[in-house]
C-alpha cells in the first residue's frame, strides 16, 4: 500500500518536502491554514499594488531548480529567475554608501573608499568563508543531525573553522573599518540571528553570496511559490486551504493523524512539519507523556530569533535612484541589537531593509509609481509590547526615517499601505512568540542542537523549515527537504 504522507504548512520547507515525498511515490496532503500558499512568503495586495510578503532575496537557486528536475520538468517553463548586478546597497546613517556586488573590481573600490588596507582583510576573509562553506553548506547543509555520535565527529573541524567566535568577532579578524565590520557581518539578520552571538559558521552566507549570486524571480518571490503549487497540481499532490491544524493526534511514539478547524480528522502514516517546532511541540500535541525530561529542558533553554516590524507601502512618486536591496544601518550596532535581542527593548535608532523590486521589474508597481516593504527588526513577544498601542508610532517613526535619509519626501507620496507585527508572526504564522525565524542561530541552537529533522519523541514525524537544521533562509529551508530525503 501507498504510505500516506501529511505535510502541514505550505513555506518553501513544505513544499520542497511536498515534492521530494511525491518523487518517491508516497501519496502527499499538503494542508495549508490560509487560503493561499507560501507561509512567510505570501503575497499581498492592497489597492493597486502587490507586494511579496516576506523572502525577497534568492540564492542558490540550483536548489529551487532542483524540485523541478525530479519530474525531469525544467523551471524556465514555470518561472524566470534573473541574477542581480548591484547585491545590496549599504546607507550609513551619515550618508556614506557601499554597493556590494559580485563584481570584485567594483568591491575592491568601495572597500577602498572606507580602508585600503582592509582590501587585502577582505580578500582573506571570503577565502577563510570558503573553508566554512565547504563543511558548513557543501558537506552537512542537508546531512540529518539526529545522532550525537555524529555531530561529536564534526567536532573538531568545526573548532578548526573557528565556530565558537561570532560572525563579528570572525569578521573583525580580518576588517579593521567599523562600517566594513557591519557589511560583512550583517548576513546572520538575514537569518534570524545577532552578528555578536551567532556562531561563525553562518559566515558562509557571505561565500554562498559569492558563490551563486544574489537573484530575483520575475513577478516577485510569490512566482516562484505559484509554479511550485501548478507543478504539485501536475503530480497529483492534494492540496488543502483555509484547513489550520489544531492537534496532532498521537498514541505512545506514533502520530496517527491531523486535526483540521478543530473537527475534520485525517489519520496518515507520517507527518511533515512546516510549521514552526517550538510552538508543535507546545501547542499542538496534547499529550505529552514522552517528552522526557532533557527534552523539557532543551524546549525551556531556547533562545528565540527577534521579531519583525514589516511596513508595505506604495508610492505616488517613483524613486529610480534606489537600488533593489537597500540596508540603512542606524547610529550605533551592536548596542542596538543588544536592545533588540537581550534588552528586548524598542529604539528609534532603526536599522532597516527596504525593498524595491521595480529596480528590477517595472511590473511590480502602477506606471510612474513604486512598491516597497521595509522590513525592521524588534524584540519578539517576549518583550510584551504592546503593538496595538505601538503600532502606528512605531510606522511613524520609520518614515520619518526614510523620509530624511534613503526616500526623500515619501512622506507626503504613500498612497496605500499596512504593516505587519511580532503579533501577525505568532498568530497567523504560529510561531512561537512572534519570532521572525523560529530559534536564534547560536552554536548551542544549530545542527544537533536545533529540533530535529525527526522528530525526538515521536518516530513518524519529522520537521523542516525554518526552525530545524539546517536553519532560517530560503537555501537553509529548502536544504531541510533533502535531509527529509535522507531519513523518510
Amino acid at each position: 500500500m501507498t504510505k500516506k504522507v501529511i505535510v502541514i504548512g505550505s513555506g518553501f520547507g513544505g513544499l520542497a518536502s511536498a515534492l521530494r515525498l511525491r518523487a518517491k511515490g508516497y501519496k502527499v496532503t499538503l494542508v495549508e491554514k490560509h487560503p493561499d500558499l507560501g507561509g512567510r512568503a505570501r503575497v499581498f495586495k492592497k489597492g493597486n499594488f502587490i507586494y511579496d510578503g516576506g523572502p525577497t532575496v534568492i540564492t542558490a537557486p540550483y536548489l529551487i531548480e532542483e524540485l523541478f528536475s525530479l519530474f525531469n520538468k525544467k523551471i524556465s517553463n514555470y518561472v524566470k529567475i534573473v541574477p542581480l548586478d548591484l547585491w545590496y546597497r549599504f546607507v550609513f546613517n551619515d550618508g556614506e554608501t557601499f554597493d556590494y556586488s559580485g563584481n570584485e573590481k567594483s568591491m575592491e573600490k568601495e572597500i577602498k573608499k572606507f580602508s585600503e588596507k582592509d582590501y587585502e582583510g577582505y580578500n582573506k576573509l571570503v577565502k577563510f568563508t570558503e573553508k566554512i562553506f565547504d563543511k558548513g553548506f557543501t558537506d552537512l547543509s542537508d546531512k540529518p543531525f539526529n545522532n550525537f555520535s555524529f555531530m561529536i565527529k564534526q567536532i573538531p573541524s568545526l573548532l578548526n573553522l573557528k565556530s565558537y567566535k561570532s560572525v563579528y568577532g570572525l569578521v573583525s579578524n580580518y576588517i579593521s573599518n567599523e562600517k566594513l565590520r557591519r557589511v560583512f557581518s550583517m548576513h546572520p539578520l538575514l537569518v534570524g540571528g545577532n552578528p555578536f552571538t551567532t556562531t561563525s559558521i553562518y559566515a558562509l552566507i557571505l561565500f554562498l553570496e559569492k558563490k551563486w549570486g544574489i537573484h530575483y524571480s520575475m513577478g516577485g518571490t510569490g512566482s516562484v511559490v505559484k509554479a511550485l503549487e501548478k507543478l504539485m497540481e501536475e503530480e497529483n499532490i492534494r492540496v488543502i486551504k483555509d484547513a489550520e491544524v489544531t492537534e496532532i493526534i498521537s498514541k505512545k511514539r506514533d502520530v496517527k493523524a491531523v486535526k483540521i478547524n478543530k473537527s475534520k480528522i485525517i489519520d496518515c502514516d507520517y507527518v511533515v512539519c512546516n510549521s514552526d517546532p517550538p510552538n508543535v511541540y507546545k501547542n499542538l500535541i496534547k499529550s505529552k507523556d514522552n517528552y522526557n525530561f532533557l527534552f523539557k529542558q532543551k524546549m525551556k533553554r531556547m533562545d528565540y530569533s527577534m521579531g519583525l516590524f514589516v511596513y508595505y507601502f506604495g508610492s505616488k512618486k517613483q524613486y529610480k535612484n534606489v537600488a533593489h536591496h537597500t540596508i540603512y544601518f542606524g547610529k550605533s550596532y551592536e548596542e542596538h541589537l543588544e536592545k533588540i535581542f537581550e534588552k528586548k527593548v524598542l529604539s528609534e535608532d532603526i536599522s532597516y531593509y527596504l525593498h524595491r523590486p521595480s529596480a528590477t521589474d517595472p511590473n511590480m508597481s502602477p506606471n510612474g509609481q513604486d512598491a516597497f516593504y521595509v522590513l525592521v527588526p524588534v524584540p519578539n513577544n517576549l518583550s510584551n509590547i504592546n503593538w496595538s498601542n505601538e503600532g502606528e508610532k512605531f510606522k511613524d517613526l520609520i518614515l520619518d526615517k526614510m523620509d530624511k535619509s534613503v526616500l526623500p519626501g515619501i512622506k507626503e507620496n504613500v498612497v496605500s499601505d499596512f504593516y505587519l507585527t511580532p503579533d501577525y508572526f505568532e498568530k497567523d504564522l504560529a510561531t512561537l512568540h512572534g519570532s521572525g525565524f523560529s530559534i536564534q542561530p547560536k552554536f548551542s541552537q544549530s545542527a544537533y542542537f536545533r529540533f530535529h529533522n525527526q522528530s525526538e519523541v515521536f518516530d513518524n514525524l519529522f520537521f523542516v523549515g525554518a526552525g530545524t537544521h539546517p536553519g532560517a533562509g530560503m537555501p537553509g529551508v529548502i536544504s531541510s527537504a533533502k535531509v527529509l530525503d535522507k531519513i523518510l
